[in-house]
């Protein structure tokens, strides 16, 4: 009896190890608290040449829940070009405002998928649509977008602005100012704005802090004029950043990582 009751107390003694002590690291607390993500089509499809891949939309769901976990509110802006580009369908031969209005329907979709991805994840998520479409989604109204944030709702804007002739870079731009958003971030191929294709020229210049004048002037292919000039006129900053990277958006929303930032504030 005595050794089994010595066996016991030392077997209790070994769980109480180091590292269950918790944590003294400090966590990284956000410099925003509503953004909006701006997500082009192309981004969703991995390393596919056409569609959806879901193991690109699942971590890029997983960032957003980790943003989610620190405290900021989240909405979204999704485009359709890895469906359909109305733009492309315009300059083969087809009619610019219904090749748009396709273009539209095809970010229904994305949006679609991604809330569904992130419904499984466990976050609650709204879609609205700017085009009604009341069998798989809300419309969009503004009062009911602002609620279900204040909720603690992911909301996904579709559809564009509902509008030919416009891109989602220029609802992105829309539903920011309409959400009162503190940031708009573009999701990209590439760690933010650089002076030239960093894919064909290693020598580009990688900016860390922009101007809206200077990526107007300088014609940067950041977001379409418009909606520059749209985030110049309210003054929402606009952070640029790799949507391929692990954790990318929660640590964009801190401050940390490679972006290149557009403000006019010094």
């Amino acid at each position: 009896m005595e050794k089994q009751t010595i066996s016991v107390a030392m077997t209790k003694q070994n769980t109480k190890s180091p590292a269950t002590k918790p944590s003294t690291k400090k966590a990284a607390k956000p410099l925003y608290k509503r953004v909006l993500l701006k997500i082009s089509g192309e981004a969703l499809m991995g390393d596919l040449k056409y569609g959806q891949d879901q193991n690109t939309i699942e971590r890029i769901c997983r960032d957003v829940k980790s943003a989610m976990a620190i405290g900021v509110e989240v909405c979204l802006v999704v485009g359709g070009g890895n469906i359909f580009r109305g733009i492309q369908g315009a300059a083969n031969g087809m009619e610019r405002a219904s090749a748009d209005y396709m273009g539209m329907l095809a970010t229904v979709l994305n949006a679609l998928a991604i809330q569904n991805t992130l419904e499984k994840m466990g976050v609650d998520t709204r879609v609205l649509s700017a085009i009604n479409m009341m069998q798989v989604c809300e419309p969009y109204i503004r009062r009911r977008a602002e609620r279900h944030m204040q909720r603690g709702r992911v909301v996904i804007f579709a559809a564009g602005t509902g509008n030919p002739y416009f891109t989602t870079d220029t609802a992105a731009a829309l539903r920011a100012n309409e959400m009162g958003c503190d940031l708009l971030l573009k999701g990209t191929q590439v760690d933010g704005v650089y002076s030239a294709d960093p894919k064909r020229d290693k020598k580009a210049k990688h900016f860390a802090k922009l101007s809206y004048h200077e990526v107007l002037v300088r014609d940067l292919k950041v977001m379409d004029q418009s909606a520059i000039s749209l985030a110049r006129e309210n003054q929402i900053p606009i952070m640029v950043f790799s949507i391929h990277n692990e954790d990318a958006l929660a640590q964009a929303v801190c401050g940390q990582g490679k972006f290149t930032l557009i403000t006019d504030k010094k």
